[in-house]
């Protein structure tokens, strides 16, 4: 069956998706946009302007929640919904809480930190596009800076510390939750390790991972990072990456699987 991903390159929500792409060898086009530019080509596809989008045959489908829920109809194997109605339950409410509360929230320091070096945004977010879109890109980040606070929630220092506080309640959560198995619901890896960790790498960086950002990083970024490495979600971070996701860079076009 003909599958596409239209993307984000480091957005937990997109990283959800093809994780579970991954998982479950579903041969797909992945496809990456700048975030911004991307509005037009996602709009007119599926007449909103958030990523994920995913292609199945002739039908898109958007948003990660109701994504990973088509997968899972139509490819069940492996699953990553536990066949328990409690433990499935519980962990969709994981995955619910990183989308809906924790994720926006760290997402306003994430990108507050990228924002101290423009140069190192632009390094972020369009990594993988042509030199000439790089270039415009980076020339027009300035005067779109205000847009992206906006639309992120990013309206001052106050809004930037409970960025920060998101993060910590979120590390803290999986480092407590994952204590007794080493997985947030049950004894299998599930939707809501792979939600967790998702949201996580953005302030984790996996290293040789798929949510790896491109060196070498920003003086100002590299320290904001420093800060979450020591404690234990981290580890749980990085110990699901090494467990459940193949090593390497994400990139662009047909990924098949022997």
């Amino acid at each position: 069956m003909d599958v596409e991903l239209v993307q984000f390159r480091y957005s937990p929500y997109n990283e959800k998706v093809r994780w579970a792409l991954d998982v479950k060898r579903v041969p797909h086009l992945r496809r990456s946009l700048m975030p911004g530019p991307h509005r037009g080509t996602v709009g007119k596809l599926t007449g909103q302007t958030a990523t994920p989008i995913l292609r199945i045959g002739q039908s898109w489908t958007h948003g990660s929640a109701r994504i990973l829920d088509e997968l899972e109809r139509r490819w069940p194997a492996p699953a990553l919904m536990p066949a328990d109605t409690a433990q499935r339950a519980a962990a969709l409410e994981v995955q619910r809480r990183f989308d809906e509360d924790w994720g926006p929230r760290i997402r306003r320091s994430v990108l507050a930190a990228a924002m101290t070096d423009l140069g190192y945004f632009r390094d972020i977010f369009a990594e993988g596009q042509s030199a000439p879109a790089r270039l415009v890109y980076r020339a027009l980040l300035p005067f779109a800076l205000g847009l992206v606070r906006k639309g992120n929630g990013i309206s001052g220092p106050e809004a930037i510390a409970d960025g920060d506080r998101a993060t910590l309640e979120a590390l803290d959560f999986v480092a407590a939750q994952s204590g007794a198995t080493g997985y947030l619901v049950g004894e299998a890896f599930s939707v809501a390790d792979l939600a967790a960790a998702s949201f996580l790498a953005t302030v984790v960086d996996p290293l040789d991972s798929t949510m790896a950002r491109p060196q070498p990083m920003a003086p100002g970024f590299r320290g904001w990072l420093q800060r979450w490495q020591a404690h234990k979600g981290a580890d749980w971070v990085r110990t699901v990456y090494a467990r459940h996701r193949a090593k390497g860079r994400d990139w662009d076009g047909l990924h098949t699987y022997d």
